[in-house]
C-alpha cells in the first residue's frame, strides 16, 4: 500500500459545488492521493468517467490504489495540468461536466524530507513536483542572480527582506554551493534581522514558498490552465478551484471574473464592438473552511474555494 497520506480540504463543499452527474465526465487536475477524486468517483456510475492528472509519480501510484474499486471509468495521467487541452484530446474527450483544481502542495510532499519542500526538515534542495524536471531548488538558489532571486522572493513570497536575503545567498554560495534546505535556512536566519525573527513566524516560510513556485511554474501556468478548463466544459458544467495563498487566489479570482464578463470594450465606447461574450457564470462567493475543519486540519485555514458554471 502507498504511504501517501493527505487530508483533502473542503471535501463536502467541493463535491457539492461540482454537482456531480452519475454519467458525467470529471477531471481532477491536481489528483494527489485521490481524496477529492475518490469522492467524485463514488458518485459516478459505470457510465461515468474520472480523469486524474498529477505530475508526481508517487501521487499517481497512491491514487491508483485509492481508486482501484471505483465502478466508473478511471484514467490516470502523469502530466502537468498546463497540458489539459492536449490530455483531453489524447483521451478523445470533447467536453467534460466538471473540472477541479486543488492548488498548492500536498501534505506528503511537505512531510517527505527528501523532497526538499520543508524548511523544518533538512534535505537536499529539490522542491520539484515532477522529478523529471531539470530545474530544482538547487538550480534557483545557486544559479540565479541576486537580482533574479530578489524579484522571485518579492513577487512570489511577498518577502519584505527579499533583497537582503538574496545578497546573503549570493555571498554564501561564493564560498561553496548551498546544497540543503538546512543550509538555506541558516543563510536566511542570518539575513533577516533578529528583531524581525522574534516577532513570530518562520523567517524561511516566504522564501521557500517563492522558490517552490518558481521551480514548478505554479503561477505562470495557472491562468491559461483555467481558461483551458473553461473551454472544455459543456454548458452547465462546473469549475471548482481551491487556493491556499493570496497570490494564486488573486489569479484565480481575476481569471474567473474575466471569463464571466461580457463586453470588454473601453468604458466610453458608445456601442459594443468587441463581440466578447461571457463563458462562465460565477457561483456564490469564495468559500472558506469551517472552524471545525480548521481545528482538525490546520492546513485548511488559508483555503478558499471558488466555483463557476459554463454558460
Amino acid at each position: 500500500m502507498s504511504d501517501f497520506h493527505h487530508i483533502s480540504v473542503l471535501p463536502t463543499e467541493t463535491i457539492a459545488a461540482l454537482a456531480v452527474r452519475p454519467d458525467g465526465t470529471y477531471v481532477d487536475c491536481t489528483l494527489g492521493g485521490a481524496g477529492h477524486a475518490g469522492r467524485i468517483a463514488r458518485q459516478l456510475s459505470t457510465q461515468g468517467r474520472l480523469i486524474g492528472i498529477d505530475q508526481d509519480e508517487i501521487a499517481i501510484a497512491a491514487a491508483g490504489e485509492h481508486l482501484a474499486d471505483a465502478v466508473c471509468q478511471v484514467t490516470l495521467v502523469r502530466d502537468n495540468f498546463r497540458n489539459l487541452a492536449a490530455i483531453l484530446a489524447r483521451e478523445g474527450v470533447d467536453e467534460v461536466d466538471g473540472v477541479l483544481f486543488d492548488l498548492g502542495i500536498s501534505s506528503p510532499q511537505i512531510d517527505t524530507a527528501e523532497r526538499g519542500f520543508s524548511y523544518m526538515l533538512d534535505a537536499p534542495l529539490d522542491m520539484r513536483m515532477d522529478r523529471r524536471a531539470a530545474r530544482s531548488a538547487y538550480t534557483v538558489v545557486n544559479e540565479y542572480s541576486a537580482e533574479e532571486l530578489t524579484e522571485i522572493f518579492y513577487t512570489y513570497g511577498e518577502e519584505r527582506w527579499a533583497k537582503r536575503i538574496a545578497a546573503f545567498i549570493e555571498e554564501s554560495r561564493n564560498s561553496r554551493p548551498i546544497e540543503t534546505t538546512g543550509e538555506l535556512v541558516d543563510v536566511i536566519d542570518r539575513a533577516v534581522p533578529k528583531a524581525v525573527r522574534a516577532k513570530g513566524g518562520h523567517p524561511a516560510k516566504r522564501v521557500f514558498q517563492a522558490i517552490r513556485i518558481e521551480v514548478n511554474e505554479e503561477l505562470t501556468i495557472l491562468a491559461d490552465a483555467l481558461k483551458a478548463a473553461a473551454a472544455a466544459l459543456r454548458a452547465g458544467g462546473r469549475l471548482a478551484v481551491i487556493t491556499f495563498h493570496s497570490l494564486e487566489d488573486r489569479i484565480v479570482k481575476k481569471t474567473l471574473q474575466e471569463l464571466a464578463r461580457g463586453c470588454i470594450c473601453p468604458p466610453k465606447t458608445p456601442v459594443c464592438i468587441c463581440g466578447h461574450v461571457p463563458e462562465l457564470r460565477l457561483i456564490g462567493k469564495a468559500c472558506a473552511a469551517s472552524a471545525a475543519e480548521c481545528a482538525a486540519n490546520p492546513r485548511a485555514k488559508s483555503a478558499k474555494l471558488r466555483v463557476a458554471e459554463k454558460i
